[in-house]
């Protein structure tokens, strides 16, 4: 009975040795996937840059980030906008946000909003989408309708 014990003691031990190294590697599994969505989204930021030099702008800042105050009900709340770049060309500037691929839509709604935003939130001029894959600089304008 006592074998049957340490037997049971030392299966309990490798399920314990295994879910321990199961989860370490699908912790590094994600680490790797973040990180090379991170390099990608940097050499993505550096082409855009190249481009948005290329057409005659300069860049001002990099992810800057600018605290505001939304009102909700009447109550101020503090929130964060982060943009990709501020530009300036012949005078005025512009944040520039970088996408690809099929975000890289200015009439995807989350994209829309997220322009919207930057526009609301940053003192510029307009706001910029660029998409560095299709070496696309588009200026967004919102009109109200009427």
């Amino acid at each position: 009975m006592e074998s049957f014990a340490w037997a049971l003691v030392g299966i309990l031990l490798l399920v314990v040795a295994w879910l321990i190294f199961a989860w370490r590697w699908e912790r590094g599994r994600v680490r790797r996937g973040n990180l090379g969505r991170l390099r990608i989204a940097q050499r993505g930021e550096s082409d855009a840059e190249k481009l948005l030099q290329s057409e005659g702008y300069a860049i001002l800042e990099r992810q800057l980030s600018l605290r505001w105050t939304l009102w909700v009900d009447g109550e101020p709340e503090s929130v964060l906008s982060r943009a990709d770049l501020l530009v300036e060309r012949h005078g005025l500037t512009y944040i520039a946000e970088v996408k690809t691929g099929t975000v890289a839509d200015p009439t995807k709604p989350s994209t829309r909003r997220q322009l919207l935003e930057y526009l609301h939130a940053f003192d510029v001029d307009g706001v910029l989408l660029v998409d560095p894959a299709e070496a696309l600089v588009q200026a967004i304008t919102f009109y109200e309708s009427g």
